[in-house]
């Protein structure tokens, strides 16, 4: 018998309740996972305060993990014991997942549970909102919230690309933008002056983390070619405005984000992309570390481990 977390009800974190749960045995194209460490991600809090669907209750939570390959259905390669990372899931939040093997990768030797389990959401996410924009190498670009999960996956895949970045964060997060490679400016009034003096060769494309009407606003000012601004956040004006706008449920950005898994492990693998994780819980105190991924300043990413 394995555990998992779930919603009862929507609307409010208190209706995250633990559940005892039957994992069935892998079929064809499938492996089941003891699970290790749990990614966490503002949609699994999004999932639950705005969910609509009373069919969709209890609602599992969370879309990726990390663990070892405890059993394996029919003509699957991966042999029991192999370290993995399983994305996209549903109900990721469980000691133990049954899964499409096509979902699941295996984990690099130096990448730990807690990092392994937080790499692959934010990580297709950054790559897709650079997909949106087509940046050229040498081109400045600017990301607003530089020293989130996302943002810092953008800084290092950027830098790969060849592109320079700059960055907004507080000045306490100033370290984390630097660290990867960007330019750190402070949001808040004067924002679009202090870029513009960052980069009076002009800013080619911008990539919206937070969803701020700042953020928007100063986009919007500093890249006349909206096609070149991509919101991750800010959905509300983006048909007035005329900038792009991507989420794992539209399909073209789903399909993207998939092809983007094994290429995000070799990155991985090979060091040039990390994930700096702020914090771990025990899986017992999944509704404390949904508290703090709710405050919307967790520090960085969080995992819950097992």
């Amino acid at each position: 018998m394995a555990e998992k977390w779930v919603a009862a009800r929507y609307g409010s974190l208190d209706g995250v309740e633990l559940i005892d749960t039957e994992v069935p045995a892998p079929g064809q194209g499938e492996v089941t996972i003891a699970v290790k460490a749990v990614g966490m991600n503002p949609a699994d809090v999004k999932g639950i305060q705005s969910g609509q669907d009373p069919a969709a209750l209890p609602l599992p939570i969370g879309y990726e993990a990390a663990g070892v390959v405890s059993a394996a259905g029919p003509g699957i390669s991966l042999e029991v014991g192999t370290e993995v990372i399983a994305f996209r899931v549903s109900g990721g939040y469980a000691t133990e997942l049954t899964v499409p093997a096509e979902d699941v990768f295996v984990k690099p030797q130096g990448l730990d549970w807690p990092a392994a389990a937080n790499l692959m959401l934010a990580g297709a996410t950054a790559a897709d909102m650079l997909r949106v924009v087509e940046p050229q190498e040498g081109d400045t670009i600017l990301v607003h919230g530089a020293s989130g999960a996302v943002g810092v996956s953008v800084l290092q895949q950027a830098r790969l690309m060849g592109l320079r970045v700059i960055g907004t964060a507080s000045e306490q997060r100033f370290g984390v933008v630097e660290e990867f490679g960007g330019t750190a400016v402070v949001y808040g009034d004067g924002l679009e002056a202090r870029i513009r003096s960052l980069a009076p060769e002009g800013i080619a494309a911008a990539l919206d983390c937070v969803g701020t009407d700042e953020a928007v606003d100063v986009s919007l000012a500093l890249v006349a070619d909206r096609s070149k601004i991509v919101s991750i956040a800010a959905f509300g004006r983006a048909a007035d405005e005329g900038y792009r706008v991507v989420g794992g449920a539209d399909p073209e950005s789903k399909a993207f984000r998939d092809s983007q898994r094994q290429r995000l492990v070799d990155l991985a693998a090979d060091g040039s992309l990390v994930v700096p994780v702020a914090r771990t819980f025990p899986f017992a105190e999944a509704p404390a570390a949904l508290e703090l991924l709710s405050s919307g300043h967790p520090g960085g990413k969080l995992a819950l481990l097992v």
